[in-house]
């Protein structure tokens, strides 16, 4: 497609800002959305590999199966982080590369490709971070209940094991998990996310089961002499609709029990909320949390990922349905997004992200955050002169970022941003249509180029800061 815009040069007219010294500046990626190669090297089938073949749930049909073809053209990749000038870049390592079957044998030829990785990114002067599961769960235990069985978050604990063994003596920062909310509330309550299930329930154990197979984890990676471990949240920026009306805040304050406070309670605070138990009780039974669990969910983090690309607002409606995402939601509405919208049609509102960060550092004191993925998905594409003119781009992470620095001006402990995504690629139940990518992928011929976005990160990393 033709880029409609042709020029970066009208940029909004806004005061230079400096990060502090030391602020770490990635970009971030997945397995399956980058990798390819999923038949090769021993790999065995995930979730997604299942699902993406399963006719329509996802668009047009798309597959992971070559994606960018990252497994044969990593190197190339590198370079381009490396041009760009990024201090690290954050990574998943595809669970079934490792463990076919999610519990036998381990794959030494999927060790391999990530060992390689590794030294390439550091060769280049790049640290890297690992994430250990971003969604790609092998079949083998989806099949035997997945993130519904306890015995799934037990063998997460030996695979995360396994990695560090071969990977630790030169990787510093190991991140469990990605985003729970998607892999327990998409993958098994409306099911628009791999492995398709649709039961209110089976989300809510999944939740726990996730949690659980991060507490487990970060002990074997400590264990094991991890020096430092994160998990990636999404937290829901949610506000009321009206925040006078008793109704919307009682609306806004379940959702936030559903999003932010399921996972932030028990790793943070070693409990979940009386009022989400009280609520989630009359969709499941509980008898899934045991005792210890919950000790062994709250291991001490030193670092607290944050995804973020846009507010919700609700409003109490008696007899809407409510949203399949957040289960008990009826009679509660989600607003349409407002004013400008991203290709995903997601509202663009910078200041929902100082707001959030600023509410994790007053609700959750004395963790460091990191963004950890932010970023927007717009359609450019190369114009008759092969540049990528995507001006889109630019302002929604110029105003996030300003939004960061306004949070750490208002004494947030936020270490660093991570841009998603370096390339553009495999977009989950969206196929390849939506692009997030800096680096424009033609995904017929495997060309790489820069978009004007990338370039001007380039800038932005080079002067730690905006103009």
């Amino acid at each position: 497609m033709t880029a409609t815009v042709t020029s970066t040069s009208a940029q909004p007219a806004r005061a230079g800002i400096t990060f502090p010294d030391g602020f770490i500046w990635g970009a971030a990626t997945a397995s399956y959305q980058i990798e390819g190669a999923v038949r090769e090297d021993g790999r065995g089938p995930s979730i997604w590999d299942t699902f993406s073949r399963t006719p329509g749930k996802v668009y047009a049909g798309h597959t992971g199966d070559v994606a960018c073809d990252h497994y044969h053209r990593y190197a190339e990749d590198v370079a381009l982080m490396a041009d760009l000038g990024l201090a690290s870049y954050r990574f998943s390592v595809a669970w079934p590369r490792i463990r076919p079957d999610g519990t036998g044998p381990v794959n030494i030829k999927g060790l391999d490709f990530y060992d390689r990785l590794t030294d390439e990114l550091l060769g280049k002067g790049i640290d890297p971070v690992v994430t250990l599961y971003h969604w790609d769960l092998p079949q083998t235990l989806e099949d035997r209940g997945g993130w519904t069985s306890r015995a799934t978050a037990e063998a997460f604990a030996e695979y995360a094991e396994v990695v560090y063994r071969r990977l630790g003596d030169r990787v510093a920062t190991w991140t469990t998990l990605n985003e729970p909310w998607c892999s327990a509330y998409l993958g098994y309550g409306s099911g628009i996310h791999a492995p398709g299930v649709r039961n209110p329930a089976a989300a809510l154990s999944a939740v726990h089961h996730l949690l659980l197979g991060h507490g487990l984890a970060t002990q074997a990676l400590r264990a094991a002499g991890a020096r430092q471990i994160s998990i990636t949240l999404n937290p829901c920026e949610v506000s009321p609709l009206d925040p006078a009306n008793p109704a919307d805040r009682d609306a806004a304050r379940l959702i936030d029990g559903l999003a932010n406070r399921i996972f932030l309670d028990p790793l943070l605070r070693g409990r979940y909320p009386a009022d989400v138990l009280e609520h989630i009780s009359r969709l499941t039974d509980l008898a899934y949390i045991q005792e210890g669990d919950l000790e062994i969910i709250n291991q001490p983090i030193d670092v607290l990922g944050i995804n973020f690309y846009n507010p919700s607002y609700v409003s109490a409606k008696p007899g809407a349905p409510g949203s399949p995402d957040y289960p008990g939601s009826e009679g509660i509405a989600f607003r349409p997004p407002v004013g400008p919208v991203t290709d995903m049609n997601w509202q663009i509102e910078p200041a929902g992200l100082t707001r959030l960060l600023t509410r994790l550092h007053r609700d959750y004191p004395g963790t460091p955050l990191m963004i950890t993925e932010n970023g927007a998905a717009y359609p450019d594409g190369p114009s008759d002169s092969g540049e990528v003119a995507d001006l889109r781009r630019i302002e929604y992470v110029d105003g996030h970022l300003r939004a960061c620095h306004d949070a750490l001006a208002a004494g947030v402990d936020l270490r660093g941003y991570f841009l998603w995504s370096l390339m553009d690629n495999f977009e989950w139940a969206e196929g390849y249509r939506k692009r997030f990518g800096i680096v424009h992928v033609d995904y017929t011929t495997q060309q790489r180029v820069l978009k004007d976005s990338a370039k001007w990160y380039r800038e932005v990393i080079r002067r730690n800061g905006l103009e």
